[in-house]
């Protein structure tokens, strides 16, 4: 692909806060528009099975509007068909009225030539004539997904009925206690939706336009990773999705930007907050690190002895930087930090006040420190954390 003439250089602090403001993390969050608003605002939220302080799809709302009751934000996304779960950045919730743009990925799913697991015979048929006659159910209450030991056996129900989610014909229209709610597409989506009509380009065309929107200004490689599209995908549509291309100070790469982005205000309040290290504005470590100069690996599938910074260690959000990370846990009504690392003296109020923020929201009523990695930080948190919890 050839590269076209940048429309305008960017600094990278000003590319930092077009992130930030494009994410919601700068200036005053839609409170009107509450959970859902923000679902639509970021295009996609990721689905995890860790939960430490909540599930990161309950943190991610958190994170940007405060404390949001976590029965609110599992109304707003699985009532009155406002959102749906399929395969985007990853597992994700994103917004209903995406689904017509999802054809590409659902055409690719029934012509994919070979699978992880097999598909036994009749399984398929018998599992949407189920759903037909009981929906919703459970992978459970389907006769799949059975435990054995510490692994969970898919069985042919669960094979279909996953099946039947990639190609579309099935959704997931909740999730209760973690499983998979499914139903046929005909009853869960809106009769106006339920359609694979656009073709490829075009669903390519708006996915790449809603991922430049959610980023701000983003490389080739950000814009990408947003949807977990190719690289060539994102070339074929990109000159025509109405990003613009930019320049931008020290990155080394080119770069397009939302062109409203470009033209607000880069005023505005900034959060300090906990982040999920699956929020989407640090899910990609290379963006992370070339935006925050930060960098942030999850150690929860790391070996114990190899931690650096904890199993789920959340970095910390605070006029505009990420100024250190905690690894946090609950016992009872205490929010324990089992391991807090500060990038210097001035980052000890904003931890402080992360931390009683997120134990307030989780009904907890006191803050336990563990551990800081830097000694001497360790009584400055404390007072800090006394003077936060009055």
């Amino acid at each position: 692909m050839t590269t076209p003439r940048p429309t305008a250089t960017l600094s990278a602090d000003e590319a930092r806060r077009i992130a930030l403001r494009a994410q919601g993390f700068l200036g005053t969050p839609d409170r009107k528009g509450g959970v859902r608003g923000i679902l639509r605002h970021l295009g996609a939220v990721q689905l995890d099975t860790i939960s430490v302080l909540a599930r990161s799809h309950e943190l991610i709302p958190y994170a940007r509007l405060g404390a949001v009751s976590r029965k609110t934000v599992e109304h707003a996304y699985w009532t009155e068909t406002h959102a749906f779960e399929y395969w985007s950045h990853a597992a994700c919730i994103l917004p209903i009225e995406e689904w017509p743009h999802f054809a590409f990925r659902r055409r690719a799913y029934r012509n994919r030539p070979h699978w992880n697991h097999q598909l036994p015979d009749g399984a398929y048929d018998q599992v949407i004539k189920q759903l037909r006659a009981e929906g919703p159910l459970t992978a459970t209450e389907l006769g799949g997904a059975k435990r054995t030991s510490e692994w969970w056996d898919w069985s042919g129900a669960k094979v279909a009925v996953e099946r039947a989610l990639m190609y579309g014909e099935v959704v997931c229209v909740e999730r209760r206690g973690w499983k998979r709610v499914y139903d046929l597409a005909e009853r869960a989506v809106p009769q106006a939706l339920l359609h694979d009509d656009l073709d490829d380009a075009e669903c390519l065309r708006r996915l790449v336009a809603l991922a430049g929107r959610s980023l701000g200004v983003g490389t080739r490689a950000d814009i990408a990773d947003y949807h977990r599209l190719k690289g060539e995908q994102v070339d074929a549509v990109i000159a025509d999705s109405g990003l613009v291309p930019v320049a931008v100070e020290g990155w080394g790469k080119p770069a397009w930007a939302d062109p409203a982005a470009l033209e607000t205000p880069l005023r505005g309040r900034h959060r300090t907050t906990l982040l999920s290290p699956f929020d989407s504005l640090i899910w990609e470590r290379a963006r992370t690190e070339r935006i925050f100069g930060f960098t942030h690996r999850l150690e929860a599938y790391v070996p114990k002895p190899k931690r650096v910074y904890g199993y789920f260690a959340m970095p910390v959000l605070a006029g505009g930087h990420l100024v250190g990370r905690v690894d946090p846990a609950r016992e009872g009504r205490t929010l324990v930090a089992r391991q807090v690392t500060l990038d210097g003296p001035k980052a000890v109020p904003a931890v402080a006040q992360a931390l009683v923020e997120a134990a307030s929201w989780v009904d907890c009523t006191d803050v336990r420190v563990e551990r800081v990695d830097a000694p001497e930080l360790r009584e400055p948190l404390a007072k800090e954390l006394t003077r936060a919890l009055g």
